[in-house]
């Protein structure tokens, strides 16, 4: 299974919808998404109500995502978080440092 983004503007802010699972083959996808968001958006969330699966990988481009904003002054949420990969997000210690709604 692959991982789809659908982009909608949502005023100075970019929302990516990600669905499907987020893994070491997708992950690639998803660092270059944030990379151009973060080029011409201050503000860039993600919408995971639709993820299926996040690994390891998936985890990394977050921090780099969040690393990202914090360099260019922008602001990075994920919003709409499943239950089971909020689990993922404590077991991992990102849920203290990723700014989730």
């Amino acid at each position: 299974m692959s991982m789809n983004i659908n982009r909608i503007q949502n005023g100075n802010k970019a929302i990516l919808a990600l669905s499907g699972r987020l893994n070491t083959l997708t992950a690639p996808q998803l660092h270059d998404a944030l990379v151009a968001e973060f080029d011409s958006t201050k503000h860039v969330e993600l919408d995971f109500s639709e993820l299926a699966f996040i690994s390891s990988a998936g985890l990394r481009v977050l921090i780099l995502g969040r690393e990202t904003a914090k360099t260019k002054g922008g602001q990075f949420t994920i919003t709409h978080v499943p239950e089971a990969i909020m689990e993922v997000f404590e077991m991992a210690g990102v849920a203290k440092v990723l700014s989730i709604e």
